[in-house]
């Protein structure tokens, strides 16, 4: 079976598997913060804020003060959103990567498409 992901080198599906996982993890903070508040107790909602926090503390610079608190996380995502798609293949010379501008999405299909459908 051909794997698309074999032309790039380790490093480069490692900093995309990580820029993915902050943005999963930023997206996560909003969606938990739609039913729970910030300081609520319950542990899932305590992990988003602790990794995201960091996040957010480096990108208060840029980020507008009128944006509704809880939609700052999303915004922040954007920004990784943007990274991985339009920055790392420009960043590696391509210049369309299509769906493979998502290496981590991309695997996670797979797998679910290979315990779900594939017999």
């Amino acid at each position: 079976m051909y794997d698309p992901l074999a032309p790039f080198p380790v490093w480069v599906l490692a900093l995309d598997y990580i820029l993915g996982m902050v943005m999963w993890t930023l997206i996560g903070r909003v969606a938990m913060n739609l039913f729970l508040p910030i300081d609520s107790s319950f542990a899932f909602m305590r992990l988003f804020v602790k990794l995201t926090d960091p996040i957010l503390r480096i990108f208060r610079p840029i980020t507008p003060s009128f944006l509704v608190e809880p939609l700052v996380p999303l915004y922040v995502a954007w920004f990784f959103f943007m990274i991985r798609f339009y920055l790392m293949p420009w960043l590696l010379g391509y210049d369309v990567m299509g769906m493979l501008s998502f290496p981590l999405e991309g695997d996670i299909t797979r797998v679910l498409y290979q315990l779900f459908y594939d017999k």
